[in-house]
């Protein structure tokens, strides 16, 4: 059974690369997951200057794929962890239902 998932990963560039500091689950469904992601702030302008990176990562199988990537600000950062937040709290919500 095939078994897919989808995570906002936060990256940060540091003098080895980049490094994963957060996670955010966003469910199972594509749709819903880059119907998020396209809410968020920052621009797809993402290159090897990039501080801060926000990649949309689908799991298959345990197998991550990136999907779409952006790069914010720290002040963009800090809203798009806000409305990730409000936007998982309703779904792991609604799952209850």
């Amino acid at each position: 059974m095939r078994q897919t998932t989808f995570n906002i990963v936060l990256n940060i560039r540091t003098c080895n690369g980049y490094e994963c500091f957060g996670k955010f689950f966003v469910g199972n469904n594509k749709e819903f997951a880059t119907a998020i992601f396209d809410q968020l702030k920052g621009t797809k302008n993402v290159n090897e200057k990039t501080i801060l990176q926000l990649d949309l990562v689908e799991k298959i199988n345990g197998l991550p794929a990136n999907i779409l990537m952006i790069s914010c600000s720290l002040e963009e950062l800090a809203e798009n962890c806000k409305l990730i937040t409000k936007e998982a709290f309703k779904l792991l919500n609604m799952e209850e239902i």
